[in-house]
């Protein structure tokens, strides 16, 4: 059987899958964004906080993805939720990181002026702060979104679905083919992914600013 005739004949089970990957991908880095922007904000405000919230999360991102899966079926069981748990912890960092550098990054001159002419504190934070922050918010997010379409094939190995779920079931029977139909999508999402959102990226750069964007 050829690979094209195999992806017809389970056309049903690999959209399933490519769903349930999507899901767990988008909700992750939803929680991500939703815990990183506002702490990375909290910590500019606070920066003898920085270094060790910074260091507590890259701690997080060093420890392998099978060890965090581990100790998320032993706390929660199997199922979506403790992938959820894990993907969305392994989601912080870039953000969070990129939150901070960013509004810290932000030229001085540019908070005076902002304070010169009356603005709050809450106004500039909103009004020149984050949006010229907003590239390197954006490219954490880009990071983290790409790293999640990876990691969250360990999911499978948990009952949480995905696309994991056909490489595992490729490496337990030695069918490539289910193997492929796994690893291709992912890999294609990620590269997608990674596009989309550097043109997001490219796009909410200031014209001024977009020779030193990364």
């Amino acid at each position: 059987m050829s690979f094209w005739t195999f992806l017809a004949k389970n056309r049903s089970e690999i959209l399933r899958s490519l769903g349930r990957h999507l899901e767990l991908v988008g909700i992750s880095v939803l929680i991500g964004i939703l815990i990183s922007i506002p702490l990375g904000i909290f910590l500019t405000r606070h920066k003898k906080l920085a270094g060790p919230a910074l260091a507590l999360a890259g701690m997080i991102q060093t420890i392998p993805g099978l060890v965090m899966l581990g100790f998320a079926l032993l706390l929660f069981g199997i199922g979506m939720f403790p992938a959820l748990v894990v993907l969305s912890l392994y989601a912080i960092l870039p953000i969070l990181r990129n939150t901070y550098t960013g509004i810290v990054q932000v030229d001085a001159a540019y908070i005076e002026a902002a304070k010169g002419i009356g603005m709050t504190p809450m106004q500039i934070l909103f009004k020149v702060e984050l949006p010229l922050s907003l590239p390197a918010i954006v490219s954490g997010i880009r990071i983290s979104t790409v790293y999640i379409l990876s990691w969250a094939t360990l999911a499978g190995l948990i009952g949480a679905g995905g696309l994991g779920d056909l490489i595992w079931t490729g490496l337990s029977t030695y069918n490539i083919q289910y193997i492929l139909a796994g690893a291709v999508p992912s890999a294609i999402l990620a590269f997608v992914a990674s596009s989309l959102i550097g043109m997001a990226q490219r796009a909410l750069t200031p014209k001024g600013l977009r020779g030193r964007s990364a």
